[in-house]
This record gives C-alpha cells, structure tokens and sequence, in this order.
C-alpha cells in the first residue's frame, strides 16, 4: 500500500469521528410515558384526634422555701424539719412530699397551700398544732393527698374534713378524746388508721364511726381508755392493735364480722377469759394476749403461727383443748408459744409437738407461785417520749411516684 493511499484512509478515519460527536441527539419527550399505570399513593390529611396535654409538658421552676431544702436528685420533695418553724412556709406547686417535722408549728391556715395542687404526702409531726387553730379545709383542698402524719402534737379532734384520696392517717401521742361522726365518713380508701396514744373511751368510737371504712386493713388504738373492743369494724381489717387499755372481755362471735385479720395485738389488758372459739379465724398468724388474767385454754386455729400467752393466770396448759385434732394433711401452723410468768407447774405436754408439728420453741421461762402476784400485771403507763435528736442519716423520700 502507498502512502498516499495510507493518508487517504486516516483522512476517512477522522472525518467519521467528528461528525459522530457532533450528530444532534432529538430530545426525549417524557410526556409520552403513560404514568397512569404507575399511580404514588396519597399523604393522609392531617387531623388531631386529642388535644395535646399542655400541663403535663409544664416545665417547673423547681423553686424551693427558703427556709427548707430540696433535693436536685429528687426536687419534688421539700425538708422543712428541725428549723424550729413557727408557721408553714409557701408550698411551690410542684412539691409532692412534704416533710415539715420537728418544729414549733401550732397553727395551719390555708394560704401556704394554695398552689400545693401536687402534694402527696405531709409529715407535721413533733409540733404543737391545736385543734381551734387548724383552718377547716386545709387538708381537703389537696386532692392528690395519700399521707397524713399529725402524730405528736397537741390535737384534741380528727381534723375534718380530710380529702377521699387519704391512704394513711396518722394520729398516734395527741389528746384526742372524741372522734366526729363526719371525720371519718369519706375516708374509703384509707387503709390505715393511727390513734395510738390518746384519750379515747368506749363513747368515743360507738356507732359505725369505723364502718364506714370499707379499705381499712390496720388500725392502732393502744394506750388509750377503752374498756370494751371498738364496734363494728370493717370487714376488711386485717390488724387490730389494743395494747394497754382496760378492756375485759371479747364478746363471742365479735371476730365474725372480720374474717380476714391476721394480727391481733391486746397484752395490758384486764382480759379473764375468752369464748373457746373466740378465735377461730381462718387467716389468723399471730395472737398476742400477755399480760392478762387468762387462765383457761382456747382453740388455737390453723394458720396461727405466734401465740403468746405470758404473763397470765393459767396453771395447766390442757393441748388437747387448744388442738382437739390432728390432720397430717393439713397441720398446724404454729411455731412459737410464750408461756413464762404462769402458774404452771410442769412441762408442756409432749402431745403438742404431735398437734402442732412445726413447732420450734415453747418458751417456758419463770413461772410464778399461786399466791405470787406478777408484778408486771398491771398496765404501763406510756409518756410521751421526747424530741429525739435530728438524725445525721438520709432519709428516704419517694414512697409513691
């Protein structure tokens, strides 16, 4: 080949390189695409079914009393105690816990509660608040209130009225002697009811004052005046505590009305003797009945677990009495009995490790002479202890969130 041919090709070779990099492409016309077939679904409209809870976004200041402390780890509880306060100081909304214990307070209006809207629970023990000087709805304007501690002051009536959300009323070391028929009408979810350590008699708690408490599980009325067991208690009372007062006798069928208590507590007192069945409950696990003039044996239900006996007038301890049966299938429950500072005068019978095959320990201890009086028999007076010292330890301070 020559070279003029060889120019010749590579001249062809170059002249159909330029005119495919300068060919005209015609433009797409994308309306052509039948988009029909392909059809993007629709955004829902948008609609609010509830309106957003404004309240609960609320961002608090978290302010505390000057006078009090609260928390960063916990801002919803405020520690008023031991400043020997002379009044209640303003309350922030967000507060929940109140602890103002340990003061001088003797008066309580409405106005440091105004915006206390949240507050669940108020501890206004070891003061000297009197009766004429708390403002009658105080309590009842916070309607989230669960716990009320009052004990150790100087209170002569329940005050009232008190709000339907209260749990747990305490009221133990005051000079209450009379309870109002209106102080305890509302109070249906209380569960526990503190009146230890007061001035109550028999006329004090008649009627159905306490009836009317359909949650109540534990009540305490030690030391104080009664001579005859508290009427008509609720059905769902599961603690009865009535150490140190006079009472002298249970009358018979009085636990009928209460089938699901578990504890009762009645040592110090002037009890002589008890129907045989005065006991037989079913969810009874502890009887504590020292310091009486009992001397003669009971029925012991099943499911007793604590007996105690001591401090007594019994001189035989008859088993056979106390567990007239054996059922291997289902035996008793009891563990414990306290018998010292009896009359007896000999060891228990060894039937009652056959009736009571769980038993662990007859505590036996000193028994007395029949013309030795027990110098323990008589009630003891309790005082009213004093102001202990404020404590170095934390406390705890959320018991419901």
């Amino acid at each position: 080949m020559t070279l003029a041919q060889l120019l010749t090709i590579l001249c062809l070779f170059l002249l159909t390189g330029v005119l495919v990099f300068s060919q005209d492409y015609e433009e797409t016309n994308y309306s052509d695409y039948d988009t029909d077939a392909i059809s993007l679904p629709e955004a829902p409209p948008l609609s609010v079914t509830q309106q957003p809870d404004y309240d609960s976004q609320l961002i608090y200041s978290y302010d505390c009393a000057r006078e009090c402390f609260c928390p960063s780890s916990y801002p919803f509880a405020m520690y008023c105690d031991h400043q020997k306060l002379k009044e209640v100081p303003n309350i922030p909304r967000h507060i929940r816990h109140l602890y103002i214990q340990h003061n001088d307070i003797e008066e309580i209006t409405s106005k440091p509660f105004i915006n206390a809207t949240s507050l669940r629970e108020i501890n206004l023990s070891y003061n000297k608040l009197q009766s004429s000087k708390v403002d009658k709805d105080v309590f009842k304007r916070l309607k989230d209130l669960t716990q009320l501690h009052l004990e150790h002051n100087n209170l002569e009536d329940i005050p009232s009225p008190l709000p339907k959300t209260l749990k747990r009323l305490h009221l133990g070391f005051n000079k209450i002697s009379k309870i109002a028929a209106d102080a305890t009408r509302e109070l249906t979810k209380l569960t526990v009811l503190d009146l230890g350590s007061n001035r109550l008699t028999d006329a004090s708690i008649k009627g159905k004052i306490l009836s009317g408490m359909k949650s109540l599980m534990q009540i305490i009325l030690c030391n104080n005046k009664l001579k005859s067991m508290p009427a008509d208690l609720p059905e769902s009372i599961q603690q009865i505590s009535l150490e140190n007062n006079s009472i002298v006798s249970i009358p018979e069928g009085y636990f009928k009305k209460t089938p699901n208590l578990v504890s009762l507590r009645m040592p110090h007192n002037k009890l002589k003797s008890v129907a045989y069945n005065a006991f037989n409950l079913s969810k009874l696990m502890e009887l504590h009945l020292g310091h009486n003039q009992l001397s003669k044996p009971f029925f012991v239900p099943r499911n007793l677990e604590h007996l105690y006996l001591n401090h007594n007038d019994f001189k035989d301890l008859n088993i056979s009495l106390m567990c007239p049966s054996l059922d291997l299938g289902h035996p008793n429950m009891l563990t414990y009995i306290r018998l010292d500072n009896n009359k007896l005068s000999g060891p228990v019978d060894y039937y009652a490790y056959r009736c009571f095959p769980r038993l662990i320990m007859i505590f036996y201890g000193h028994q007395r002479k029949d013309d030795e009086d027990d110098s323990e028999k008589s009630p003891k007076k309790y005082e009213k202890p004093d102001r202990p010292k404020k404590p170095g330890g934390s406390k705890a301070i959320d018991t419901e969130v």
